[in-house]
């Protein structure tokens, strides 16, 4: 049973055992819970269970579904709407969330049309979609979340810096993505969703509403979690068993982990003078070898060029498959497929994410 879970939570137990050993090393090891950052983990929690509660209503299925059925006989659109769907709904849904939905059902589109051999280039492009439109909103992925309230950005300046990136990203992938599938190629349309919407969308809608609110700070971040939390368990309890867990407790691991190396003098200097350089090429590379999420709580100690880091652990969730842990998801889904064609898959997918990291690197460098 503890293998099983080493096995699923991998990065947790990481997380918990870096922690662990810095606490050895830290100044004052009492101040730990000083480090946790208690409103971006409300926050994350709230969106994890309106997420949750919107995936369990069908929406995203249903989209998916209408925009399908205008599409499904002219490739190019189909194609482009098939990358497009994620790239926008993690901008909302996050980036790993978009993948859970979109790649297994195009996955069972390309099988039920006899096209699995499209399926490397169409799901690596998926992938960096949801990746590349999470960064553009606070609330796209956890990274952006924690960077947002830890700097206690203005909304203004924060989609001054993201935006020009995301529209660059929006163009590329919208140009890659009209080839993704063969020009005669034929996609059955897959049986209509059954509808649940029922009351339960409107309350996850007004759910949402409210952890926006205090996300842009226009509501107290433990009231909106008390209003997520009450209305929940009043409403629909089970959904409260959906949220990712462990990635909150991830996230405290890592809290607990870079107050303590910010308490070492030695340590800090040399991090603050890597970031004093260059702090998005920092964050990006940090981003490659531990991940988007850890590197932008390990790093943010250490710099005030936020716009920097920002736009480094966003873009540093291109390259390698563990620079963004929503990447594992699409690897796991795809391997677990039919026929999956492994190096195919994992040669396409480190060319476009080295060449994406390249281009958009080089574009913000240019930009900012």
């Amino acid at each position: 049973m503890l293998l099983r879970y080493i096995k699923r939570e991998p990065v947790l137990i990481i997380a918990a055992v870096v922690a662990a050993i810095s606490m050895f090393f830290a100044p004052e090891p009492a101040r730990c819970l000083s480090f946790i950052d208690w409103r971006v983990l409300a926050l994350l929690w709230c969106l994890m269970i309106v997420v949750a509660g919107l995936r369990a209503c069908g929406v995203f299925e249903a989209l998916a579904f209408r925009l399908l059925r205008l599409s499904r006989r002219r490739q190019r659109l189909l194609s482009l709407i098939l990358v497009l769907l994620p790239f926008f709904v993690s901008m909302a849904a996050t980036n790993d969330v978009a993948l859970i939905t979109f790649v297994p059902f195009t996955l069972l589109l390309l099988e039920r049309a006899d096209l699995t051999d499209a399926a490397p280039p169409l799901l690596v492009l998926q992938t960096l979609a949801a990746n590349l439109g999470s960064m553009a909103t606070p609330v796209g992925n956890p990274q952006n979340l924690f960077l947002y309230g830890y700097y206690r950005l203005p909304a203004a300046a924060f989609f001054r810096t993201v935006l020009p990136i995301s529209l660059l990203s929006l163009v590329l992938l919208s140009v890659a993505s009209l080839w993704a599938l063969p020009h005669d190629a034929h996609i059955p349309l897959p049986p209509r969703p059954t509808p649940r919407f029922g009351w339960k969308l409107p309350l996850y809608l007004l759910l949402f509403a409210v952890s926006l609110l205090a996300v842009f700070r226009l509501l107290a971040w433990w009231l909106a979690a008390l209003i997520v939390l009450a209305l929940t368990a009043a409403c629909d309890r089970q959904r409260l068993k959906q949220a990712d867990y462990g990635l909150l407790l991830t996230f405290v691991c890592f809290f607990v982990f870079s107050g303590n190396l910010a308490g070492i003098d030695s340590l800090r200097e040399l991090l603050q003078g890597w970031m004093e350089k260059n702090a998005m090429l920092t964050s990006a590379l940090a981003s490659q070898v531990i991940s988007n999420v850890p590197a932008a709580v390990l790093l943010a100690p250490f710099s005030r060029n936020w716009q920097g880091l920002l736009l480094g652990v966003d873009i540093g969730g291109l390259g390698t498959p563990v620079a963004s842990l929503a990447s594992l998801i699409t690897i796991k889904f795809y391997l677990n497929s039919r026929q999956p064609q492994s190096g195919r898959f994992m040669g396409l997918f480190l060319a476009a994410n080295g060449l994406g990291l390249v281009l958009l690197l080089a574009a913000a460098r240019l930009l900012y």
